[in-house]
């Protein structure tokens, strides 16, 4: 974005679909106590959101609506649900929804890649990450029994693979700027 001046080439789905997540997982993690949710998700949620604000920077339509939903939806859980085991099922609930739709979110484009043949709008390295990171939260879950974090994650699994498939099926072309040696 930054060398482009430009976000053309850039989903805004995905930047605000993993802030939601972190955000809620880090509210999740401070009502349950638990540091290792509150650390991870505090460090997403820093990071997520500047690259929200760069990408606030060089948008020249503005989405701030959708940044204003995020803000009602923080004010429901802490304003207007007082029971704290209440919120933690209702926030569990939403984190659950917010992690599935951000794992989800790269496939938005799935029918372009089949129509196209190309897997130019998806990223291998992104991919990957997806996979460890979901499998990995998926285990954590399982160890602490928290259905409220394994449910969410195993689509993540899911999509990585359904990814790496189109990476397999549809493979990037190698940069074709090189000459050709004559024999």
């Amino acid at each position: 974005m930054r060398m482009t001046r430009s976000v053309d080439s850039v989903q805004f789905l995905p930047f605000l679909t993993t802030d939601v997540n972190n955000l809620s997982w880090l509210s999740y993690g401070a009502l349950k106590g638990n540091w290792t949710l509150i650390v991870v998700n505090a460090v997403g949620a820093v990071l997520q959101t500047l690259y929200i604000l760069v990408y606030l920077h060089y948008c020249h339509r503005k989405t701030a609506t959708l940044l204003g939903v995020l803000v009602l939806g923080f004010g429901y859980f802490w304003l207007l649900v007082p029971d704290t085991e209440t919120r933690l099922q209702q926030l569990g609930l939403f984190c659950s929804v917010f992690t599935i739709s951000m794992y989800l979110s790269p496939l938005a484009d799935l029918a372009k890649v089949i129509r196209t043949k190309s897997t130019q709008r998806l990223s291998f390295s992104l991919t990957i990450a997806t996979l460890l990171t979901s499998a990995s939260w998926t285990f954590y879950g399982f160890r602490l029994k928290d259905p409220y974090i394994v449910v969410p994650n195993l689509p993540g699994i899911l999509t990585s693979f359904i990814r790496f498939w189109l990476f397999w099926k549809y493979p990037q072309e190698q940069d074709r700027n090189y000459q050709l040696l004559q024999t």
